[in-house]
């Protein structure tokens, strides 16, 4: 069978030389509730990921079943500038699940700024960075399970979807939607939906693309109060094919285009209010034009040779491994963590002197 594979990123309507892009979510933190409890943490059982792996847990085998981290709202970290990370500017500074009459739970950032004079930023963050290629898995009795192709193929009966799209699930598909889009060519827009106070501060986007690279998008100034749809246009994005530059790139193996985000971050002028800071975000939403179009293709090129998956596993095999450190050193810390008076005495009534 003869195959046109063209990386173009456009669609033509018939009479005319107009673009019709592609609109997808890229992130909605709705769907990032906590609906389960593992080891005493609130997790989303979607997005949970399984660090228990290497070297570094000899003498925890027990806990291995507990540990896990995922995209649970309460999981999700915030970061301040070096020079704005004093003991009272991080003890005030988190990130959580918070509950929106609107839109039920969306992510929730409390920052606590410099008093001083000059600027700063905080991000928030995920506990992880999300990887752009991973199996969907079910949590099955205290084991994280991969999908079987039977699961994988009931999931699509009914969606509408071909493979691609947002919303198709195959054995790559984990955090589609959840923090990443694929074939993804130019983009057009980013829509945040984002709750202000009439602060001053800006706000940014952070993803990286699939050649690793990061890119900050600013979105505009959190000067409003109440809900907003913020709207970021490539000022570069053309829209009438007649004045593109046309080219064909390379396809397999080269990596198949996507963009996974990274968090939001928060500016702060030096010359603006300091102190305490509180936003709210609903969901991200990406506009672009497809990478590849392609017809069914007469040889699954990643099937016979795996080349992409391997190149992902490598370096999601390097970010578990960072992930695992920084919560085994988590899980450490909680172990020696003083109890409150009401929970020290609960665990000596159990029979657990001072509280181990």
């Amino acid at each position: 069978m003869k195959r046109i594979s063209v990386v173009l990123g456009v669609i033509l309507i018939l009479g005319g030389g107009i673009l019709s892009a592609e609109s997808s979510i890229w992130i909605d933190f709705t769907n990032l509730e906590a609906d389960d409890e593992i080891g005493g943490r609130k997790v989303n059982k979607e997005t949970l990921v399984d660090y228990s792996t290497g070297q570094i847990f000899q003498g925890f085998e027990g806990k291995r079943s507990e540990m896990v981290v995922s995209l649970a709202l309460d999981e999700w970290e915030l970061l301040l500038a070096s020079s704005s990370q004093t003991v009272e500017n991080i003890h005030y500074s988190l990130a959580k699940e918070v509950t929106s009459k609107k839109f039920g739970k969306v992510l929730g950032a409390r920052i606590h700024f410099p008093a001083g004079d000059y600027n700063s930023w905080a991000m928030v963050r995920p506990p992880f960075e999300i990887p752009a290629y991973q199996h969907p898995t079910r949590w099955d009795n205290g084991e994280l399970k991969n999908l079987t192709q039977e699961e994988i193929d009931q999931a699509n009966t009914g969606n509408n979807k071909k493979p691609g799209e947002s919303g198709y699930v195959d054995k790559n598909s984990k955090f589609d939607t959840r923090g990443v889009v694929k074939n993804v060519g130019i983009i057009k827009e980013i829509k945040v939906q984002v709750y202000g106070a009439n602060y001053p501060h800006g706000l940014s986007l952070r993803y990286k693309d699939q050649n690793s690279e990061v890119h900050d998008i600013f979105m505009d100034h959190l000067n409003f109060d109440g809900w907003k749809e913020i709207v970021w246009t490539n000022p570069n994005y053309i829209s009438e094919v007649r004045n593109r530059e046309m080219r064909v790139y390379p396809l397999y193996p080269q990596a198949f285009p996507f963009v996974k985000f990274l968090g939001f971050i928060i500016h702060r002028d030096g010359s603006t209010v300091g102190g305490d800071f509180v936003v709210y975000f609903k969901d991200v939403n990406v506009i672009f034009d497809k990478a590849v179009i392609t017809e069914e293709k007469d040889i699954d090129d990643e099937v016979e040779w795996g080349i992409l998956s391997a190149r992902e596993e490598a370096r999601r095999s390097a970010e578990i491994k960072r992930v695992g450190n920084i919560q085994l050193l988590r899980f450490i810390e909680k172990q020696k963590q003083a109890l409150d008076t009401e929970t020290f005495m609960k665990k000596t009534e159990e029979g657990t002197p001072g509280g181990q």
